[in-house]
């Protein structure tokens, strides 16, 4: 109904400025020429509904007038200039030329010039009002530079103007266009460029910094968080482009905070194709672990690429229940999804499953990963993660699954805490499996740290800087390699369409990074001081992770980011029995906790050598370090 009342207003305002017009030429040009009044009086009847026809079908009542651009005042011009032509031909036909031709010229620009000018007025007289309004609703939001002067910068400068309420109190701009440098955009002037970027932040007593630029790469993004960090105050970021032409602009919905792969500053690796998406494509697609960081995300990516069927396992209901929730939001009936909640350390269960939902594909992604937690309770991740793959590799050999993937890690390359070490074993378990021609294909995927999964030092940094510190580092030389979620699903979704059986497929993912600068830049880039402290290595971390070992080696694949490690030989007879008395080991409940670790400890380096602990000279070099530093 309000709109309704709005296009009428419009119009009658219209209505009034076209009669002004009219009348306006028409006592202009009497001196000129001679018609009579009731000439000029029939012509303005025939004006006015050729008028409001011609401005409707222009849609130019259906624009929103305080948010209106060149794009609107352009449409209306040519409505109004048309409108006159319209007029003008029918005007002729029924006056017989009685009306000279120049005033139908001079009255079409007239009403051309007072439409627009009475919409570009009531736009300026919105701006000045909204601007008085939240110049007191904005007191205590803090003094920000906008980096980048472009299209972006210009509508987000607008929807801060007619927002009413917002953090953003806009103060001064930058770009690296020398052209835009003294100008100013939207009313806020472009002081200089990146080069100058302290220097104008300390000029202007910058408390937030936001980059406009939803162009960037990362690697652009990361230069200029670079420059970003060395001022010390809350840094947000426009992510995506945006469709610059619509009226329902939502910009200042899209400022976030800076995301993981931002800050590291890598390209994403995109090396998924139609060839691999088809992988999933029809097939029923069973998910170990489906409520995890990794397991959801594939659980998306596979949801996306229309499978037959989508199953998801996991344990814990609550995660189970999220992802869910979210794909049946998002595809509805359309999805054939089935989630159980079941246990990998349960065989039979594992037997049912596969043979109810015959999967083509499983993905095994379930896991105890923290390594502090698994050096307390080594047991439960022999269960969970040694006896857990073998239940669901067994099963799928067993069921006759076509393809199955494990999911493995950097830790477990020359282990040296008890995590690394059963990942290490579930890969040998997997290759046993492989050296025997069947049915399945089995292979596995090594990831390095994955940005953003739980338990991963980004999340954990974000916390402590949230709650004031201090950051915790382990060892001010530890460095890690890292990966975005959505590469790690892309891994597997490759290596699924890729593997023959048997390999280790490992992410070229680029340079390590030293987790000490990743804290620093973290703690500038959210404008605050906050201690860093070093609690040394935790029992069984490394400073620095390998992705393969000495005797795998490596072989390229016709993708450039993918690379495979050479199986290493192994006899599954002898591993079945290494396995079976491990499995006494950790059945011994009745057992004391140290003989315990000790007995689990000694069999995994008996299945896998390179499981070797650092020693105490080792550890106290190390400890030393970090008390020095």
């Amino acid at each position: 109904m309000k709109v309704k009342i709005r296009d009428m207003l419009l119009m009658i305002v219209d209505m009034f400025l076209v009669i002004v017009a009219f009348h306006l030429c028409y006592h202009y040009s009497e001196r000129y020429i001679d018609v009579p009044p009731s000439t000029y009086l029939e012509a303005l009847g025939v004006m006015i509904p050729i008028y409001f026809v011609v401005l409707f079908v222009f849609g130019t009542y259906r624009s929103l007038w305080k948010y209106a651009e060149a794009k609107e005042f352009f449409i209306c011009t040519v409505a109004s200039l048309t409108a006159g032509a319209v007029y003008f031909f029918i005007s002729r036909w029924a006056f017989e030329d009685k009306i000279p031709f120049f005033f139908y010229l001079l009255v079409a620009l007239a009403i051309a010039v007072l439409h627009v000018g009475f919409r570009l007025l009531y736009r300026i007289y919105r701006d000045v009002v909204t601007n008085s309004q939240n110049v007191k609703l904005r007191e205590d939001a803090p003094r920000t530079m906008i980096i980048g002067c472009g299209d972006a910068c210009y509508h987000l400068l607008s929807e801060i103007r007619i927002a009413r309420s917002t953090d953003i109190d806009p103060v001064v701009a930058i770009d690296d266009d020398i052209s835009k440098v003294g100008k100013k955009i939207n009313g806020i002037y472009v002081a200089g460029t990146t080069d100058d970027l302290e220097r104008i932040a300390d000029k202007y007593r910058v408390e937030q910094i936001l980059i406009a630029i939803p162009t960037a790469t990362n690697a652009q993004r990361a230069e200029l968080l670079e420059k970003c960090s060395k001022v010390g105050v809350e840094v947000k970021i426009l992510p995506q482009l945006i469709d610059l032409d619509s009226e329902d602009r939502q910009f200042l919905q899209r400022v976030r905070e800076i995301t993981p792969d931002e800050l590291l500053g890598r390209e994403t690796v995109n090396i998924v194709n139609e060839d691999v998406l088809n992988f999933v494509r029809g097939k029923v697609v069973l998910v170990t672990g489906g409520g995890g960081s990794i397991g959801s995300e594939l659980c998306r990516q596979v949801a996306a690429n229309e499978p037959k069927k989508l199953v998801i396992v996991d344990i814990y209901e609550n995660n189970a229940y999220d992802i869910q929730q979210e794909l049946i939001m998002h595809y509805g009936d359309a999805l054939d999804l089935a989630v159980v909640i079941a246990s990998v350390r349960d065989r039979a269960r594992m037997d049912h499953l596969m043979s109810k939902y015959h999967p083509d594909i499983v993905i095994h992604a379930a896991a105890h990963k923290h390594v502090p937690l698994m050096e307390t309770s080594p047991a439960e991740a022999v269960k969970n993660n040694i006896f857990g793959t073998y239940n669901v590799a067994a099963a799928a050999r067993d069921n006759k699954v076509k393809k199955f993937i494990m999911i493995s890690t950097d830790k477990a390359v020359n282990p040296t805490n008890i995590m690394g070490a059963t990942k290490r074993v579930c890969e040998m378990i997997i290759q046993s499996m492989a050296m025997n021609p069947g049915a399945t294909s089995f292979s596995c995927v090594r990831f390095g740290n994955v940005l953003g999964s739980n338990g991963s030092v980004i999340p954990l940094f974000k916390k402590q800087i949230a709650e004031g510190g201090p950051v915790t580092v382990t060892h001010p030389d530890i460095i890690r390699y890292f990966m975005t979620i959505p590469e790690a699903v892309q891994l597997v979704l490759v290596t699924g369409a890729m593997g023959h059986g048997g390999e280790i497929f490992v992410l070229d993912m680029g340079e390590p990074v030293r987790i000490v600068d990743l804290a620093k830049k973290m703690i500038n880039l959210a404008g605050k001081k906050i201690d860093i402290e070093y609690i040394g290595l935790r029992p069984g971390e490394k400073l620095y992770e390998e992705l393969l070992m000495d005797e795998e080696g490596i072989k390229t694949t016709e993708r450039e980011k993918i690379h495979i490690g050479s199986p290493i030989q192994l006899d599954p007879e002898t591993l079945v029995r290494q396995l079976n008395e491990l499995r006494d080991i950790v059945s011994d409940n009745d057992c004391d906790d140290a003989e315990m670790m000790s007995a689990i400890e000694e069999k995994l380096h008996e299945i896998t050598p390179t499981f070797v602990r650092k020693s105490e000279e080792e550890q106290e070099v190390e400890d030393a370090v970090v008390s020095a530093k």
